[in-house]
């Protein structure tokens, strides 16, 4: 496997990156312990997480579950030098903990220090950007986190294309800190923000992409044909709206694709991502082997996909078109 490099940072990574949404999720921490090293075991390096994960798990869930259990896991492995951490700030816990003000940042990242147990951050998210705050107070926050060591590097992601644009600018003049990557929604049947708004900002200032909700909540594996499908899994809802004649022909085309190749729909559908511009690693969660072993075959499928496989893909991409009602 190629390394990535982010952006303009001395940051490499392996080209999949490991969504920790699920850990203290749907996986207990044995579960996820298992997760986190059959990753590593597979050859890759880079988890993301966030501090407000999973604050939708439950009653007893109140943020910082994932970051708990990688925090953990690192150090009963002793392994962190062997791994590229991104966590998040910025998101709503709905209880008064969210924004991007300065003194919530400070205090947000020494929680998130303490819950993964490092003294470090290697690439710290502004999580989302409602617009309330200004950003030389949230890059000038970031600064400070880098100017004392507990921060490498920072990067954007559910950010507007014209606050990203802000800031990029603002970062130019060299008194604040600059994003190096961006992690926007993006997949073979939601790619209309990132393609006409962020794309060009992403080539411009050389942000490392790395793409969530890369499997568009499950529906590209394929596991949905029918609104009675969407029973099968706690994200069936979301993925409703996919459910549409323009989404069922990717499908269809991922399934074919898949028994040319010899993997799965989810690793055709992950391998696309590749062929857009800046993206190094799309984002994806595992809950079980069987997804890491998905994960470990995307690498090498994008160096073998045929070039016209991913124009025909790109061609229903470019037609797609939503249930209303999803």
């Amino acid at each position: 496997m190629q390394n990535i490099q982010i952006g303009n940072t001395d940051l490499k990574v392996m080209p999949i990156n490991l969504g920790g949404n699920v850990f203290g999720w749907t996986l207990n921490e044995t579960e996820s312990f298992k997760i986190l090293d059959g990753f590593l075991d597979r050859g890759f390096n880079f988890i993301d997480t966030a501090d407000v994960y999973s604050v939708w798990g439950g009653p007893e869930n109140k943020g910082g579950e994932s970051e708990t259990i990688i925090g953990k896991w690192m150090k009963a492995r002793g392994n962190r030098d062997k791994v590229v951490i991104a966590t998040k700030v910025g998101w709503d816990f709905k209880d008064g903990r969210k924004g991007l003000k300065a003194d919530y940042i400070q205090k947000a990242s020494e929680d998130s220090l303490r819950r993964l147990q490092v003294d470090y951050i290697d690439l710290y998210y502004n999580h989302i950007d409602t617009g309330e705050v200004p950003l030389e107070e949230t890059l000038g926050a970031f600064k400070s986190l880098i100017d004392a060591g507990k921060v490498r590097y920072i990067a954007a992601s559910n950010v507007p294309a014209d606050r990203l644009k802000a800031s990029l600018e603002l970062a130019s003049t060299g008194s604040y800190p600059a994003y190096q990557a961006l992690q926007p929604h993006y997949n073979l049947v939601d790619k209309a923000g990132y393609d006409a708004q962020l794309q060009q900002l992403a080539s411009q200032y050389n942000l490392t992409v790395f793409p969530y909700w890369s499997l568009a909540g499950g529906f590209l594996t394929g596991k949905y044909h029918t609104k009675e499908d969407l029973g099968q899994s706690i994200r069936g809802l979301h993925v409703k709206k996919y459910l549409t004649s323009e989404g069922l022909a990717i499908i269809d085309l991922l399934k074919e694709l898949s028994v040319k190749y010899s993997v799965t729909p989810a690793a055709i559908a992950l391998a696309w991502l590749f062929f857009t511009p800046m993206v190094g690693a799309p984002l994806s969660s595992a809950t079980k082997a069987a997804h890491l072993d998905i994960l470990a075959s995307v690498p090498e499928l994008v160096g073998k996909i045929e070039k016209s496989d991913i124009d025909r893909l790109t061609e229903l991409s470019d037609k797609m078109r939503y249930n209303q009602e999803g």
